[in-house]
Formats: structure tokens, C-alpha cells, sequence
């Protein structure tokens, strides 16, 4: 009879498996879904690296590491994702939280007031919109999106962390549709080029939503719809916050000036130095 598996040597063939699908952070990955597994932090795995796995925990184990080895994203794998320190469910219904983009709610949480009347187009999951929530609580918030299965995720995430009363989901293509006036204008919008779908890493072209991803133009067609309809919805003062893709921030700035000579526009660039955001006052 083979030895028993252990939680050392669970990893170290995960680790292998995943290295030869050639998944970028491999070690990482395994600890994770096998701290998932067991319930435990990843510390754990290496307190107690002798101890055996049970049969169960390995089979779901197994079973994980294949789908990341077809390169099925761990958040996916998780079924959630941390943003702006806050757990938020996630599905192939919506784009997967990035880091980066939570650079984009930290512009918008230091330029409106507590009490802003905000809109997040192309909510997703939800992150911005329940993160900008948490950190405004008097803050009154509408989450945009063209996609039912995506509106269905972000309410689960505005109910798991308490702000119904403030963000209301709108099933809407950007911005059609919205009527009032807002203090700012959100969104992490598609700005990828159709064009660049196969240099996409595998995680990302065969299990994120295209939706959430590609826009026409360049990558440029739901930023310049954006920044055309925003003036009728900004209150006098308002702002929009608009993420593009790294190479993009010249044209983005470029048609923000010509369509909107009399508004200030300025481009915020991320920590690795590329340009991030575009920040207009109107």
C-alpha cells in the first residue's frame, strides 16, 4: 500500500504540474487552493508539512491544480477576490478585480465630497462601487451594467457587505438611460483592442468575460462614448475618473481636450510609472 500523501508532498507535485503548464507563480498558486482546501492559512503548510492529507481534502486538491494547470483562473478556482481590502465574489460573468484599478477608487475617494451622488459604469462585480461605499457611507451610488449575469454577482457582493441602501444596480449599456445628476463618473471600462486577444495570457482570453474586456477603436470606443454623454449627467463641479490601458493615455487626453476644451483633464500614472487614469473637472 502507498504511503500516505502529506501536505508537503501534495505540494511539491502541485507545484511541479503547475510549473510544467507553465502557470506563472506555481508555488504560490498551490498554497493558496490547498490552504483553501484545508481551511488554514498558508502558514500552516509549512507548520505541519509532514502531516498526512485526508483522502477527501486531496481529491478536491487534485482537482483544483488540474483546473489551474488549464490555466482557470484562481479566482475563479476561489470563487472570490480581494479589492481595496474587502473579499468580493467573483464569476466568469464578470472581469476579475485588479490591483491597479484600486488605484482608480483612491483618486475618486480623495476629490468628491462624503455625501457624493456617484455612478460606476460597467460595474462588474461591484468592487468599485462597494468599496467607494464602505469608505462613503453617506455616499449614494448607481452600479451600471450591460450584462444581467454580471449585476447578479455585484449584488450578492453589495449585500455581503452591507451597502444596499446605498448603491442601486442599473442594468444599462454605459450610461444610456441614467437620468439626474451626479458629482462624479466612474469606470474601468473595455479598452482592449479586439486585435490583441491572442497576446493575452490564457487565464485571461479564455476565461474572462470578452464583454469586460475588448472595445472597437483601438481598444478606444467605450472610453470615447464615455466621455461624450458624461457632461449631461456632471453636476457643475463633477468629475469623472476614467482606468485605460498603458498605452493609451495620449489618446484618451487628446480626445478628452478636443470634445471638452473647457474642462480640466489630467493623466494619474501607476505605481510602476505607466499611465493609469484620467481625471477630468468639468
Amino acid at each position: 500500500m502507498p504511503p500516505a500523501e502529506t501536505i508537503q508532498s501534495a505540494l511539491v507535485n502541485a507545484i511541479q504540474t503547475l510549473s510544467r503548464a507553465q502557470i506563472a507563480s506555481p508555488r504560490l498558486d498551490a498554497e493558496v487552493l490547498l490552504a483553501h482546501t484545508l481551511r488554514c492559512d498558508r502558514s500552516r503548510l509549512y507548520a505541519h508539512p509532514h502531516a498526512p492529507l485526508p483522502a477527501d481534502a486531496a481529491r478536491t486538491f487534485s482537482a483544483f491544480i488540474r483546473r489551474r494547470a488549464a490555466h482557470e483562473p484562481v479566482a475563479h478556482l476561489l470563487g472570490e477576490r480581494e479589492f481595496f481590502g474587502l473579499p468580493f465574489f467573483v464569476s466568469s460573468a464578470v472581469l476579475i478585480p485588479r490591483p491597479e484599478t484600486e488605484l482608480l477608487v483612491e483618486h475618486v475617494l480623495a476629490r468628491v465630497s462624503p455625501s457624493a451622488r456617484i455612478v460606476d459604469v460597467g460595474t462588474g462585480s461591484g468592487c468599485i462601487a462597494v468599496s467607494l461605499a464602505v469608505q462613503l457611507p453617506s455616499a449614494r451610488i448607481f452600479a451600471t451594467d450591460i450584462s444581467a449575469d454580471a449585476l447578479a454577482v455585484a449584488r450578492r457582493n453589495i449585500a455581503r457587505h452591507n451597502v444596499t441602501a446605498q448603491v442601486s444596480p442599473v442594468q444599462a449599456d454605459l450610461l444610456t438611460g441614467l437620468r439626474g445628476k451626479f458629482d462624479a463618473i466612474v469606470s474601468n471600462p473595455p479598452y482592449i483592442a479586439p486585435a490583441e486577444r491572442s497576446t493575452l495570457p490564457p487565464d485571461v482570453r479564455e476565461f474572462e468575460p470578452p464583454q469586460a474586456l475588448f472595445s472597437e477603436d483601438e481598444g478606444l470606443a467605450h472610453l470615447i462614448r464615455l466621455l461624450k454623454d458624461v457632461p449631461s449627467l456632471l453636476s457643475p463641479g463633477g468629475r469623472v475618473f476614467l482606468e485605460f490601458g498603458a498605452a493609451q493615455g495620449a489618446a484618451v487626453l487628446s480626445a478628452a481636450k478636443q470634445m471638452h476644451p473647457a474642462a480640466s483633464f489630467s493623466i494619474v500614472q501607476d505605481l510602476g510609472g505607466r499611465d493609469r487614469l484620467l481625471v477630468g473637472a468639468f
